[in-house]
């Protein structure tokens, strides 16, 4: 009972340190809405392509002309425009001077093109276009040889489009508000740190340490009480954030918000474990805050939570992997957007692990020292 009543105390308190409460909700909510709206380019995975003019000339009495005329007609449904043009302009300097994005020659012999340097995706999908009718052209053309009863099944079940989209799951990925909304939210679960490096040095600097150390409470229930005080107060903070995101930003939490928020209450463990570990191991308090600053802020800027670094390789890569940040990020997106409870299982089970190495080295060393 004593521990659930130090915790509750160390709840309060916090709630009291407004600057502490400000930083914890105000910062992560700013950044997020700063760099998710100044980086939205980003992450946009659409390719939008403007209106696509070809020039083209026939040369004699092409036996394919009529087939492509009827080609023409078909592909304006596709944004795609050709112009006629007589064979005394060069069809191949207007296409240099960036006057059309291709240029195409039909003649007895078949079918010549002539794409843009500049424009060279729009040419891109011309000769794909031209490729398929072709193709489609010479199927029905020895069809026709063969078997002419035939021809109008095949025209019909070939129908009269050139294009056919595919999404790779494309619209499966996080927007550039989604991808802040869960690294803005993981950073400030690892920034749980800097308050628990202070949970009980904190009582020694206010002289409050002997009055607990005579009161008939045992010193481990009080170490317990200000932990489970601290995770829950930073935790609070977390979901605060992440309901924020999801409401006024529309971030994208996913339908299983339960693995969520087993990840991120591992990541608040791992953090204010991982600072009252340190504060342990650094004697001075200025030492303590400055080495976790340190190690936050690098942790931050390899984890990605201010820039998405991708494809690193080598020594980079090892770098990023061992960031907190970066791996509860990859966990969330992994399960949001895959359904990947494996990576979520995993992650949470790492950061308890490492959260146990500085809690039992902690608790070793406060178990040494006379009083708090």
């Amino acid at each position: 009972m004593n521990i659930f009543n130090i915790a509750i105390m160390e709840f309060k308190r916090t709630i009291r340190d407004h600057r502490t409460l400000l930083f914890m909700l105000a910062f992560p909510i700013v950044l997020m809405l700063i760099l998710g709206t100044a980086l939205s380019n980003v992450f946009d995975n659409t390719i939008k392509i403007d209106k696509i003019h070809v020039l083209y000339t026939e040369k004699n009495d092409s036996h394919i002309s009529s087939a492509f005329h009827t080609f023409i007609k078909d592909v304006k449904r596709e944004n795609m425009y050709f112009s006629n043009t007589s064979a005394s302009i060069d069809g191949k300097r207007a296409v240099k001077q960036d006057e059309y994005d291709a240029y195409v020659e039909i003649t007895d012999q078949g079918i010549q093109f002539y794409g843009s340097e500049r424009e060279s995706m729009k040419s891109s999908i011309v000769e794909g276009m031209l490729t398929a009718f072709t193709d489609r052209y010479n199927l029905i053309s020895n069809i026709a040889k063969e078997k002419p009863n035939k021809v109008q099944t095949v025209m019909a079940s070939s129908g009269g489009s050139y294009v056919k989209e595919t999404s790779l799951q494309a619209d499966r990925a996080p927007g550039s508000m989604d991808y802040y909304a869960m690294a803005m939210t993981t950073m400030i679960a690892m920034y749980s740190a800097i308050s628990a490096s202070f949970l009980i040095r904190s009582e020694r600097i206010r002289n409050t340490a002997i009055r607990l150390a005579v009161a008939p409470i045992r010193k481990m229930e009080i170490f317990l009480g200000k932990i489970l005080g601290s995770i829950a107060i930073n935790f609070v903070c977390i979901l605060i954030v992440m309901a924020f995101s999801q409401f006024a930003f529309g971030a994208n939490w996913g339908s299983n918000p339960g693995m969520v928020i087993l990840i991120l209450f591992t990541e608040v463990f791992l953090a204010v474990s991982f600072g009252l570990g340190i504060s342990y191991m650094i004697k001075s308090d200025q030492g303590t805050r400055t080495i976790i600053m340190i190690i936050l802020q690098l942790a931050s800027f390899f984890g990605g939570a201010y820039f998405k670094i991708g494809n690193a390789q080598g020594f980079l890569k090892l770098i990023i992997d061992l960031s907190p940040i970066n791996w509860a990020r990859e966990a969330l997106t992994k399960m949001i957007y895959n359904n990947d409870l494996t990576a979520a299982l995993q992650t949470a089970a790492l950061n308890v692990g490492i959260a146990l190495v500085f809690l039992i080295a902690a608790i070793t060393a406060f178990r040494k020292r006379e009083g708090l």
